[in-house]
């Protein structure tokens, strides 16, 4: 990251803003952009303590002093802040120390908007001090786009992190206007810039996929089932849930096996046993009763050469319910239109591997597309397995190694875990990655 100093700031923890963003070194090794401290946006109001221009996003960075340090505070956003438990009284029209400086942010966004390019989000980050170390946000904060911070380049790189990139890169011509309009003077050059980050990349194009037709539910009573997710081409790589994997080659995507409707193979077999009922009473007239109910057990199914046979299925309209870390708190905040969840046990090289699928369909396209950007960052949460809520399994399994794939199509994203039942798992292991990238592709009944 490249630092530009402009005017001083206001704020006492400005000091440790440029300490922590010089901190983050030069190039994209680290994070990459440029951050201009001390930057007017508004020339009728002070200079923010700093505007990070990132490839994939914007931080609009503004101090907040506290009266002294603390080992925890608890700060949210509409909410009293505490300071080791005491209340941080300020003026009666102030919610908490950070009022003015939210909406200086709202302020700054509004006039930065038109200048960034649209695909980018623009976050804040509240930096407070002296200093802090440990802060406490509600999640419904967490799953927005402000961060409350005591300015350190590792607090720095996790609000980062936690915030959703934009699907692309913006262009060195791109950051170099926004840049030119916030500090006319800088001169930084397009090579400058691509060593930040900024490529020439193009938009990505989004496939259209035709939308498969509805399927028989199991229960009547249930709400339409959502249509299956055909795995794109560019399904995301396998990425652990707790760090970052190794690069592993990419599954080719399975194609989806024809549906037969459970609805007809009932029927048959109903009318199978009649036939033979008939045969053995040998016609003597006698009324033949029918089995009040018939159950058909889900036979196997195969998909790109891993068999899969289903331990679970269902549908819910409430998807935070069945939701933890960040994707909780992103559904809680945005809900959805509706979740559809599968448990599998595969077999892959004569091994049991269990598999957990889930489809959330959202309002949007780019509802759907924020949401697996989310899902895809490592450590943001997941969703519950259905047969482990649902005590289906003979044995709880252990998903916290589990090999990780997920794959959007229009409204809709699939996110599937593979996981070994009773031995260690690993997210880059060839096995648990062809499961699960298999299961991108199975229907879910």
């Amino acid at each position: 990251m490249r630092l530009v100093r402009l005017e001083p700031q206001p704020a006492r923890v400005a000091d440790d803003v440029r300490a922590a963003l010089a901190a983050l070194g030069r190039g994209d090794d680290i994070a990459g952009g440029v951050a201009l401290a001390g930057a007017r946006p508004l020339p009728a109001r002070p200079p923010v303590e700093a505007i990070v221009v990132l490839p994939r996003a914007v931080l609009v960075v503004i101090g907040v002093d506290l009266p002294d340090p603390a080992i925890r505070l608890e700060a949210p956003l509409t909410g009293q802040w505490k300071a080791d438990g005491w209340p941080l009284v300020a003026d009666r029209d102030v919610v908490n120390p950070a009022t003015h400086a939210l909406a200086l942010a709202g302020a700054v966004t509004e006039r930065l908007r038109p200048d960034v390019p649209e695909h980018l989000p623009i976050a804040t980050i509240i930096a407070v001090g002296p200093f802090a170390e440990e802060i406490e946000q509600p999640a419904a904060d967490l799953a927005g786009h402000v961060r409350v911070l005591f300015p350190t380049r590792n607090s720095l790189l996790a609000a980062i992190t936690s915030l959703t990139p934009a699907p692309w890169p913006c262009t060195p011509d791109e950051a170099g206007a926004l840049i030119g309009t916030l500090a006319p003077h800088a001169t930084l050059t397009a090579d400058d810039l691509a060593a930040e980050g900024f490529t020439a990349a193009e938009e990505p194009v989004t496939v259209k996929l035709p939308p498969a037709g509805p399927r028989p539910r199991r229960r009547p009573a249930e709400p339409a089932a959502m249509p299956p997710v055909v795995p794109l081409p560019e399904a995301a790589p396998p990425v652990s849930r707790i760090s970052a994997a190794a690069p592993v080659r990419t599954i080719p995507a399975p194609r989806p096996l024809p549906w037969r409707p459970a609805a007809a193979i009932a029927a048959a077999l109903v009318l199978v046993v009649a036939v033979i009922l008939l045969a053995t009473t040998g016609g003597g007239g006698e009324p033949v009763t029918a089995p009040a109910t018939t159950t058909v057990k889900a036979g196997r199914q195969s998909v790109a050469g891993v068999e899969f046979a289903e331990q679970a299925g269902g549908t819910d309209r409430t998807c935070a319910a069945h939701a933890y870390g960040d994707l909780q708190a992103r559904l809680q905040a945005g809900g959805c239109a509706g979740m559809e969840r599968g448990s599998f046990e595969a077999t892959v090289d004569g091994r049991a591997v269990v598999v957990s699928v889930a489809v959330l369909t959202f309002g949007s396209d780019e509802q759907a597309t924020a949401f697996k950007q989310l899902a895809d960052t490592p450590g943001s949460g997941g969703i519950t397995d259905l047969a482990t809520e649902t005590h289906r399994w003979p044995r709880t399994p252990d998903l916290a190694g589990a090999a990780y794939r997920s794959a959007v199509s229009g409204k809709a994203v699939r996110l599937v875990l593979a996981a070994y039942p009773g031995g260690h798992s690993t997210p880059d292991d060839p096995a648990l990655l062809r499961a699960a990238g298999a299961a991108l592709g199975v229907p879910i009944s």
